[in-house]
């Protein structure tokens, strides 16, 4: 017990909850914490978590009056009898056991009762009704039905089985069960929470319900005295009700501490121009030690600095750089001299950017513009049959291929290609690939910039390949599209009117983005990729942090069970 006591700072400390799919912590998953439940659990069976008491009637008395009671129920019908059960060696035991208490295997101390699932049609489950259905899903209680007739009555708690979730659940109502799936088992005399204490701390690894429940019933109970049943269960009631205040506590700190950091952050992107921010970021990086100590806050940094990037927020101007303007000018000459040689066709004027187009006021020297005006912009080929590879077939990138900012070229598919398409699509080093989206939210519109990793790639129709006329605006091109500014816009134009997203070729070239003066453009990409490196670096260091954390609160499980 002190060795719970003492170390519960590290056991709030090793955090290592698992990631949502939005990237946020996982409720109350907390490793220290999750591992301190598991060592109570522990202790609990092996009779270390309260004392014994030597007027308590021991385990062996308990047996026999739990063989005697199956004797009576086999007798009145109620249940069948079971084949007798081996006797356990010695060589089996898995601990020594405290005096008083006894070794058995499960079917010795509990009967099974039937249900009736396979009765219940899923049709007949209802958000409402008058029972609980109890189904072996993730969801345990899958909803409600009027099926009296299909109703389990029992007066004490029972445990529920589901081949499914391998957990055990603690019940007292009367339910209907909704799944074959479901077992049912009733302890005899033991007391019910601490037949339910056992049922969770076993480790059970196989799949499938046959295989699972035989597992089950081989598997082996050390009993303890009745008494001390009760004692022990008050006493993991107690501790587990601690677990919870830690884990409330440490859901409140990082709840807090991500508020904070975001307000911070928040004051960061409203600096008014770039020595602005030079203040507010050195007040923020004297205190790094304490404001980025989770991924999230490191996540949010990242996306700060990407947002302050694209609104010139990042690096100061240089009134010597030539204005974007210029540059406009000189890639409008040359697509006029590409019209007039036959190399492209015009292209129709383009919408004039409206005010409410332009998300924040730019710097001086830049200038908002459309992608079509300094871009190319083509979709790729449409999987169809005729495009198994055969005779004159090349890599393509998919979907998959493309993630935010990096490229994967591990597992490549081959697309059959006829006469010049290959020159039509075949990617350069500069191309950037745009996701047009497959409904949804969270994947439209990462893009990467493609290297050239592999000769003679070609990509596929989901995928929007944009080419710059000026290479260097590619990398600029790719953080305003990963940016909170540029992720908003193209989830703005993305979405359709069923509530799904997704993008077109065409909204793609008529996109608004910032555009800055080319070598301040290089100075923005230089800066950022410097501070991603140290968002990084912090992260490594966290994760360093949480696996040393995670092997300190294992070492405590090991010396406490020693």
């Amino acid at each position: 017990m002190n060795l719970l006591t003492e170390h519960l700072a590290t056991w709030i400390a090793a955090d290592t909850s698992e990631k949502s799919a939005r990237g946020r912590s996982a409720a109350a998953s907390l490793y220290g914490v999750k591992k301190l439940r598991e060592l109570i659990l522990e202790l609990a069976v092996r009779g270390l978590l309260v004392p014994q008491n030597a007027d308590d009637e021991p385990a062996s008395e308990l047996l026999k009056k739990i063989a005697a009671e199956k004797a009576k129920l086999v007798k009145e019908g109620k249940i069948k009898a079971q084949k007798p059960l081996p006797p356990i060696g010695d060589d089996e035991k898995p601990f020594e056991l405290p005096k008083g208490w006894e070794w058995v295997r499960l079917p010795d101390i509990y009967y099974s009762i039937p249900v009736g699932g396979n009765q219940l049609l899923s049709s007949e489950i209802k958000e409402t009704g008058d029972f609980p259905v109890v189904d072996q899903g993730q969801r345990f209680i899958a909803g409600y039905t009027n099926r009296e007739e299909l109703l389990i009555k029992i007066p004490s708690a029972v445990i529920v089985f589901g081949d499914h979730t391998k957990e055990f659940k603690l019940i007292d109502f009367d339910f209907v069960a909704g799944a074959d799936g479901v077992k049912i088992l009733r302890p005899v005399i033991v007391n019910e929470r601490f037949f339910w204490l056992q049922l969770s701390n076993l480790k059970l690894e196989s799949r499938g319900y046959a295989r699972h429940f035989k597992v089950l019933n081989e598997s082996f109970f050390s009993i303890p005295p009745l008494a001390e049943q009760q004692r022990i269960v008050t006493k993991v009631d107690e501790l587990m009700a601690l677990c919870d205040q830690l884990e409330q506590q440490q859901n409140n700190s990082q709840a807090a501490h991500q508020h904070l950091v975001s307000q911070l952050l928040n004051a960061l992107t409203q600096a008014a121009n770039a020595n602005d921010f030079q203040h507010t970021w050195q007040r923020i990086a004297s205190h790094f030690d304490v404001l980025f100590t989770t991924e999230d806050s490191i996540n949010q940094l990242k996306q700060s600095i990407l947002q302050l990037a694209v609104m010139g927020k990042l690096v100061p101007q240089n009134p010597d750089d030539e204005p974007a303007s210029e540059l406009l000018k000189k890639i409008a000459a040359e697509k006029a001299k590409l019209v007039k040689e036959g190399k492209i066709k015009a292209q129709k004027p383009l919408a004039v950017i409206g005010d409410d187009e332009k998300p924040f006021e730019l710097p001086k020297g830049w200038e908002w513009v459309r992608i079509e005006n300094c871009c190319d912009v083509q979709g790729g080929i449409q999987k169809t049959p005729i495009r198994l590879p055969k005779n004159n077939h090349f890599p393509y990138l998919r979907v998959a291929n493309v993630q935010r900012g990096w490229i994967t070229v591990d597992v490549l598919e081959r697309y059959e290609l006829f006469n010049n398409e290959l020159e039509q699509w075949r990617l350069q080093a500069g191309d950037l690939l745009i996701v047009e989206g497959n409904g949804s939210e969270s994947e439209i519109g990462r893009c990467a910039i493609w290297q050239g990793q592999v000769e003679d790639c070609v990509f596929q129709n989901h995928l929007m390949r944009v080419r710059p006329r000026i290479l260097k605006f590619v990398e600029f091109l790719q953080l305003f599209l990963n940016s909170p500014i540029g992720s908003a816009e193209m989830r703005r134009l993305a979405i359709t009117t069923s509530g799904l997203f997704n993008l077109s070729v065409g909204k793609i070239r008529n996109i608004v983005v910032a555009l800055p003066p080319t070598k301040e453009q290089q100075r923005i990409v230089t800066k950022v990729d410097e501070l991603m490196a140290l968002c990084d670096q912090l992260k490594n260091q966290l994760n360093q942090a949480k696996h040393l954390q995670g092997k300190i609160a294992d070492v405590l499980v090991e010396q406490a069970l020693a």
